[in-house]
């Protein structure tokens, strides 16, 4: 039986839900599930599968939440648009066509709700030359200008605001322009900027040396720059305004399943999706806290992961998204192509602060960490071997040889990936679960969904604080008032530590988080290191440091109080 929260309720009817022409809402969301499961599992038939089987197989896995897929599967399948992939990556040519093109397919994918993700690198630099005008080149920074009011008209499929990753590479003549964008007001507000961050480009910053700007329509070296230098331009702008994050670009790259189709460049929006031009990605999401059984809040025992469920699911969820490369209407013959080529699914999680707090595990703990490298280790093993039984049935990704795969020995596989981690936003609403990896960001707040505001309070604090006896209205008032437990009396010191917020956990605990999760995920792991307003550029600069050094494939800074613009609002900053 579904249960929706009150906010799940209000997500749905503002975002998923079919309405008329006139705009009222004209499904259930018992409905929408069921145009869903019928959608994606009505590719079952291209294998001999039975279709009315998996569909129902994938009514119940939504249904229950224990599994969502990316919102575009469920705002388009079964609807004419029926676009179903969240992230995609297109190439900007040196040429004002292929820039122009690129401008015109993003806003097909923007409009069916992707995420578009860029590299500028092959862009000349500012005041290069232009053959065939005799003029002068205005550099990657002024056309991203020109995306970035294209997005402004185009709000992805009528329910989401248009989402752009813009990533320069760290060794490109522009690099400082680049850098320091954001600090102007308004600017590349529908972007999220990064800079691709070389081994060269690391080993220079290591012994303080300087390293070389390639001019990339001539390949030629035109000029250095000291990496301490330009690295703290990065950092002072990461601790002003959020922006830009780095992409370890070489370590991307080695991680690159398909190195003889291409290299990659750039990620989604969020960064947890490294793409190669023209590809895409569908990905879907396991409830964590779903899988726990005795909860320190049911009290019938000692807790427990049930993986024999979440195997179970992980088959399930694998099938579904493989279903929906076959089921998905491509906005470009080339996405198709590459999608259908690789046939890259990315599955991940939400619901792990839950699941730590169910489990009576502090999220900064030793222990948090331990479990999350078991967890992720067995979705990276068991996705692994449900993608094997499809290759059995259905054969391997067609671009498999060649491949990393590609050995004696070499698992088969359908899918060339199998496993990210998505930020999960609104999904975590529906499914009313805590989002993606990310801690508790308060026990009450404002979420900002599009011009909605939604009042989130945290209900295994209140079921925990009534159960131990010291919950009473005063508190209630504070802890809403508030939004944390610092410096509140009268609650337990295990309970603090249970439910600590993102901004009381160290930076260094954030990235530990992300790396334990990272060692045993296929792409990328969107991650935010949240940061008191009271850090300094010197903790943004550790913090970049330490995330290279852990194996992190990128890293997002934000500095609580800074410009960027989020979709998390505090009630009120702890005193």
């Amino acid at each position: 039986m579904l249960r929706l929260t009150e906010n799940a309720l209000k997500v749905l009817k503002a975002r998923y839900l079919l309405k008329d022409q006139m705009g009222r809402v004209v499904e259930s969301p018992e409905g929408m599930f069921r145009r869903v499961a019928s959608h994606v599992a009505s590719a079952e038939a291209i294998y001999g599968e039975d279709a009315e089987y998996w569909k129902e197989q994938f009514y119940e896995i939504m249904t229950s939440l224990r599994f969502l897929p990316n919102s575009p599967t469920l705002m388009n399948a079964g609807k004419e648009l029926g676009q179903l992939a969240a992230c995609f990556v297109l190439p900007v040519d040196d040429s004002m066509k292929g820039i122009f093109d690129t401008l015109k397919n993003a806003a097909l994918i923007l409009q069916s709700g992707g995420g578009t993700g860029f590299s500028f690198s092959r862009l000349r630099p500012k005041a290069d030359i232009v053959k065939s005008t005799g003029g002068i080149a205005s550099g990657p920074v002024s056309f991203m200008k020109i995306y970035n009011t294209a997005t402004e008209v185009i709000k992805q499929g009528g329910a989401r605001r248009g989402a752009n990753m813009g990533i320069l590479r760290v060794d490109h003549p522009d690099i400082l322009d680049f850098i320091k964008v954001k600090r102007q007001s308004r600017e590349l507000e529908n972007f999220n900027i990064s800079v691709a961050i070389t081994d060269t480009f690391m080993r220079a910053l290591k012994r303080d040396t300087h390293y070389k700007l390639v001019n990339p329509r001539t390949g030629k070296v035109v000029g250095k720059l000291r990496a301490r230098d330009v690295f703290n331009e990065i950092v002072l702008s990461a601790w002003e305004t959020g922006d830009p994050g780095v992409v370890f670009i070489d370590r991307i790259n080695r991680a690159n399943p398909t190195p003889h189709i291409g290299q990659i460049e750039s990620t989604n929006p969020c960064g947890e999706q490294p793409l190669l031009p023209y590809e895409a990605c569908v990905l879907g999401s396991l409830n964590l806290s779903k899988y726990v059984r005795n909860s320190i809040i049911d009290n019938t025992g000692s807790p427990f992961v049930d993986f024999n469920a979440l195997r179970r699911d992980i088959f399930i969820a694998v099938r579904f998204l493989d279903d929906c490369i076959d089921a998905n209407k491509y906005p470009l013959p080339e996405i198709e192509r590459m999608h259908k080529g690789n046939r890259k699914i990315g599955l991940g999680v939400m619901g792990w602060a839950d699941m730590l707090v169910l489990m009576g595990i502090p999220y900064n703990s030793k222990e948090a960490f331990k479990l999350a490298r078991k967890i992720m280790k067995f979705i990276q093993s068991s996705s692994k071997e449900a993608s094997v039984e499809l290759a059995r049935r259905r054969g391997v990704f067609p671009n498999y040889k060649g491949s990393v795969y590609d050995f004696k020995g070499g698992p088969e596989l359908r899918n060339a990936t199998t496993t990210t981690i998505a930020p999960t936003g609104t999904l975590s609403i529906i499914a009313d679960c805590s989002s993606g990896i990310e801690p508790l960001f308060a026990l009450a707040y404002k979420r900002m969904i599009l011009d909605s505001e939604f009042m989130e309070i945290n209900k295994y604090f209140f079921q925990l604080a009534k159960k131990r006896g010291f919950y009473n209205k005063r508190l209630e008032r504070a802890v809403i008032s508030r939004g944390n437990l610092k410096g509140l009396k009268g609650v337990p010191d295990d309970i603090k530590a249970l439910f600590i917020t993102a901004h009381e956990i160290a930076p260094e605990d954030h990235i530990e988080m992300q790396a334990n999760f990272q060692k045993y995920t296929d792409n990328a792991v969107s991650k935010t290191i949240n940061m008191p307003v009271q850090a300094t550029p010197e903790d943004v600069a550790r913090a970049f440091l330490l995330a290279y050094e852990k194996g992190c494939k990128g890293v997002t800074i934000f500095r609580y109080g800074t410009r960027k613009r989020g979709t998390l609002l505090k009630i009120k900053e702890r005193d």
